[in-house]
Parts: structure tokens; sequence; C-alpha cells
């Protein structure tokens, strides 16, 4: 998982091999297993996974909107405003079980390379992107996909930190 993506080709089966990642992550956790963290102030594992899925979900907008309107301004102003901690808590991370979730995350995953394989030129497509307090930028979809694949790798580093932290 550490490979950086060279080509588009490599970056989309990344993405598109996310949830077998996670799955193979999470495989063998008992439910109560979820519940570890790393510290006490951390996330769990569920809290994580619960994250992961709704940055999938929460970015899924901007890369359908630069598919078909790259003219659009894409924003996650609303987002921004509140901590991670604040969202954890307001969206029910800790107290939610992760089949609808994984389940979701599956689905948009598989509909979202579904689009950029019958799309010509989908990953070089791009949008106005409003970041809160900075210069309005370009992104792309190329960009917002390999987002999305270090964002995994990322969490998955801080899943097997905690499973061999725990011993499970």
């Amino acid at each position: 998982m550490t490979n950086q993506p060279v080509t588009s080709q490599e970056v989309l089966s990344q993405y598109a091999d996310g949830p077998s990642l996670l799955d193979f992550a999470l495989s063998g956790l008992r439910e109560t297993d979820l519940d570890l963290t790393p510290s006490v102030d951390a996330w769990s594992i569920r809290q994580i996974v619960h994250h992961i899925v709704d940055g999938d979900d929460i970015w899924k907008p901007c890369i359908k909107t630069a598919l078909g309107n790259s003219e659009a301004l894409f924003s996650l102003g609303w987002y921004a405003v509140k901590s991670q901690e604040e969202w954890s808590e307001n969206w029910a991370y800790p107290r939610r079980g992760l089949e609808p979730s994984l389940a979701l995350y599956r689905a948009n995953r598989a509909h979202i390379v579904d689009l950029l394989e019958h799309i010509p030129g989908a990953l070089e497509k791009s949008i106005r992107l409003e970041r809160r307090g900075k210069e309005e930028i370009r992104i792309t979809v190329f960009d917002v996909v390999e987002l999305h694949v270090r964002h995994l790798e990322e969490h998955i580093e801080s899943i097997k930190a905690i499973r061999q932290a725990h011993g499970v």
C-alpha cells in the first residue's frame, strides 16, 4: 500500500481496491474489537471506518459535478466549520454498527469507478474548489481520487497499529 501511483490506471485500480483493502484490515475483528483505541483520547477502529466512508461520500458530489459541469463551484465550507471530533459525535460514529457504512462505501466506490471507466477523459476533468479562508483552486477528478487512495492508506495503517497494540 505504500506504492505511489504513477499513472491514472494505477490510481484508479487502487481506488477500486479500497473496499477490499478495508475489509481485509477489519477481517477477524469482533464487534467489541471495533471499539479499541491506541490511547484514551484517540478514535476507535469503528470511528475511523465511519470517517473513511463519510469522507468518500462527502467528496462523491465533487467528482460527479466535475464530470458533468466543470464550471461549477464545489465547497465543503459546511463541513470545515466543525472539527472531526464534532462530526464523529454528531454522526454517532462511536455508537453505530459498520455494515451499513461499509455497504455504502462499496457501492459508492463501484459507482464512481463505473463512471470513470465510461466517461472519456474522466480523471482529467476538473472543478473549481472553494477553500475556507483560502483562494479558490481548480481540482481534477484524479486529485480527488488520489486523495482518497492516500486517505484510506493512512487510516488502514492506524487500524493496523491499533490491532497490533491490542494483539487482535
